[in-house]
């Protein structure tokens, strides 16, 4: 079976998916599955159930938060296309390319950090030697090869810094460094920057320093390897991040923002890309974004999070996650492995659902939930449908042996989980299990939680046999609705193919066979 390790190189990935029979034809399977979303899409909550708006104590900081914030207006889907090499991208792409050339022509020197007394030997305090090499910006700050030490790094606008590679150039917090420490952040949150690249690198945000703490993060965006909040036109390409306390690459707005469902922070980061990232021992999240706009994450691995951000037994760590109030996310040829979730896209309940996120291609190995998309407190029938939860595409995807895990010990493992969101439509998917594993009888697909208006579109599943079904529609109060399932081979896989449950309006089953080749 497939094991993806820390030192994975994610470029590999499209050769993977193909390994595991998604030989696409990329353009058309775009294609054909924008024209099913655009037949199932709708555009407004069905109901919505009031209630009070929570404790005393959340008044207020929803008070605060919506001087901060702005409401969430109806958007349209980035398109997504294929480029003359055959790599999918989004339709902006062409902007974020007219801006990097516009930041090689705003630089006015390039230097090298080692002309300013830095000394990559692991024990030297540079931290003022980068300020120096950096200055006010529109440099380009070269990083040799080396360990070198700083207590964290600004960068204002125009600033591109890179080292010789990924484990040859290391930039790792000093011992004394602060818990909230970012070690690569942009030096103005509030005001924003623009124009800033990062690459060629590791990042070790020195966990250790920390020794055996009940929490490796203090609050907010902070205690991350990299961070760009309110940052226009960015970049991080080739990079590695180690054991962050919070996240590996986190692109945020200004502060998180939690003024309730239907609004969204201001000063959030947009036109950035990340792309041949690894990260791992992250204390949360391996990449994420919030309130965030015009994101590409394309050929990044993410596995093995410590997740001691969170109380033991309940970490929510996820390879990818695509968070509250973030908008037109694309992600490409991605991997995780050994994480709760492989990628979630949700919200707390009193945020916004991120929304306009299209998946095209990924690998998800041993991660407990291989996909999920929920918007936390919307899915009970008695809780307030999302205003938010719309619109998700994902295609050519694999997820192979979710399993029980540490990091979350009373969730069951899932190959994919749809819960509150509406307009959801996924083709291409291929689901491998492990015979001999004990999935106690649970689903390997759920669609569930009030989820409404859900396609699932040539689905591969093998080998889940101790799973109660490869495909689960939960009915009753709480019920999904109006889904649609078609082209579904089961495998030598669960007892039933598909399973739906009572009280479900709409659902349409077509060409779904199960086959049982160990006879």
């Amino acid at each position: 079976m497939l094991y993806l390790d820390k030192d994975h190189d994610p470029r590999e990935n499209a050769a993977i998916l193909a390994q595991y029979g998604n030989v696409l034809d990329l353009t058309k399977t775009i294609k054909e599955t924008e024209q099913l979303f655009n037949q199932v899409r709708v555009n407004k909550a069905t109901h919505h159930v009031h209630r009070s708006g929570g404790s005393f104590p959340q008044k207020i900081a929803s008070a605060f938060f919506r001087l901060l914030s702005m409401t969430t207006e109806p958007d349209n889907l980035i398109k997504v296309k294929v480029d003359p090499e055959g790599n999918v991208i989004p339709d902006w792409k062409e902007l974020l390319d007219e801006e990097l050339s516009n930041l090689h022509k705003n630089l006015v020197k390039e230097v090298n950090v080692v002309d300013f007394g830095a000394v990559g030997d692991g024990k030297t305090d540079n931290t003022n030697a980068f300020k120096k090499a950096i200055g006010s910006g529109k440099v380009k700050v070269v990083v040799p090869a080396g360990v070198f030490i700083t207590k964290g790094i600004q960068l204002p606008s125009w600033t591109i810094l890179v080292g010789a590679g990924k484990g040859v150039t290391t930039i790792k917090l000093h011992d004394s460094a602060d818990k909230a420490t970012r070690l690569i952040t942009n030096a103005n949150h509030w005001n924003g920057n623009h124009h800033l690249f990062v690459g060629s690198l590791s990042l070790d945000w020195n966990v250790e320093r920390l020794g055996n703490v009940a929490k490796t993060s203090t609050w907010g965006n902070h205690s991350s390897c990299l961070t760009y909040a309110n940052v226009t036109y960015g970049w991080v390409k080739d990079v590695e991040a180690r054991n962050p306390g919070l996240h590996c690459f986190d692109i945020s707005s200004t502060l998180y923002n939690y003024a309730g469902d239907g609004f969204r922070a201001r000063g959030g980061s947009k036109y950035v890309w990340l792309d041949n990232l690894n990260g791992y021992g992250f204390g949360d999240d391996g990449v994420t974004t919030h309130h965030s706009d015009y994101i590409f994450i394309s050929r990044c691995h993410m596995c093995d999070p410590s997740g001691r951000t969170h109380k033991k037994g309940f970490s929510n760590s996820n390879g990818i996650e695509v968070d509250d109030g973030s908008r037109n996310v694309l992600l490409v040829n991605n991997s995780s492995a050994r994480c709760f979730g492989g990628v979630e896209i949700k919200a707390h309940e009193n945020s916004s659902a991120a929304s306009n996120v299209q998946i095209v291609g990924h690998i998800s190995v041993n991660d407990n939930r291989s996909f999920n998309f929920r918007h936390i407190g919307h899915h009970k029938n008695a809780e307030p449908e999302s205003k938010t939860a719309y619109n998700i595409i994902a295609t050519n995807l694999v997820a192979i042996t979710p399993i029980f895990t540490e990091l979350y010990k009373d969730s069951t493992p899932r190959g994919m989980v749809i819960s509150a969101y509406k307009n959801v439509v996924v083709t291409h998917f291929t689901l491998i299990g492990d015979p001999d594993y004990d999935y106690t009888g649970n689903p390997v697909v759920a669609v569930q939680y009030r989820a409404r208006n859900v396609v699932l579109k040539q689905i591969f599943v093998k080998n889940f046999k101790k799973a109660g079904s490869d495909i689960k529609v939960f009915g009753g109060e709480n019920r999904a609705d109006s889904v649609r399932i078609h082209d579904v081979m089961s495998q030598n896989s669960a007892p039933k193919a598909v399973v739906a449950g009572k009280d479900i309006t709409v659902i349409t089953l077509e060409n779904v066979k199960s086959v049982d080749n160990y006879l």
